[in-house]
Parts: C-alpha cells; sequence; structure tokens
C-alpha cells in the first residue's frame, strides 16, 4: 500500500523555478503577477524562485525564450517544462498544468457539447 499512496502523492519537496513574461504594467500583467504569487504562496511556501520579465524592457529576453504572446509563464522546473499563456485566472487549470493538482482532486476538463453530427 505505501507505494501505491507515494504514486498518487504530489512531491511537495520539489523547487519551482519559473519565469513570468509580461508587458508593462497593464491590467493583464498586473492580474497575472498577482494570481501567480497567490498560488506560489499557498502551493509552494517559499520552495520557488519567479522571475518576472517585462518584454517592453528587456525584449531580447522575449525573443530568447520564444514568447510570442504575453503574458506567459514559463516553468523550467521540475520537469517536464510547461509554457501558460494568459492571466493564469483559471486557478485550477494553472494548478494541473503546474503538476500542483491532480485530475484526481477533482478538476476535469467541461465535457464538450456534442455536434450535430454525433446526436444523429
Amino acid at each position: 500500500m505505501p507505494t501505491r499512496a507515494r504514486k498518487l502523492r504530489l512531491v511537495p519537496d520539489y523547487h519551482y523555478v519559473m519565469k513570468l513574461y509580461v508587458t508593462g504594467r497593464n491590467r493583464r500583467s498586473q492580474r497575472a503577477i498577482s494570481n501567480l504569487n497567490a498560488i506560489c504562496e499557498q502551493y509552494l511556501q517559499g520552495r520557488y524562485d519567479l522571475e518576472v520579465v517585462d518584454i517592453y524592457q528587456f525584449p531580447s529576453s522575449a525573443k530568447e525564450a520564444d514568447i510570442l504572446a504575453a503574458p506567459t509563464l514559463i516553468k523550467h522546473s521540475p520537469l517536464p517544462a510547461r509554457r501558460l499563456i494568459g492571466d493564469l485566472s483559471e486557478r485550477e487549470r494553472v494548478l494541473l498544468l503546474l503538476d500542483l493538482k491532480k485530475k484526481e482532486d477533482g478538476y476535469a476538463k467541461p465535457p464538450r457539447k456534442p455536434n450535430q453530427a454525433q446526436r444523429n
């Protein structure tokens, strides 16, 4: 039984390394920073390094990281690396993509509406 419990449990000792690319101090950038800070404080409590990069001030950083839209969060560590685009307001989805929550914990994608071809 301990083996199974270990498989289902998320490892809380991982140290997260992330970069958030934003465009100035606009509303969407500020919302992304605020949402990410809240998630980090609640779920990572000191086990993370977060760098916020303003692509207006450092356009070469955005180019090096292949940033096409902002805000964009890149989780470098723990692997696998992930990119999330947007203001990070879909908290459950962000937790899932950052591996801070499993689908079994209650988050599932909403069901798709059937199209006409599937109904007949």
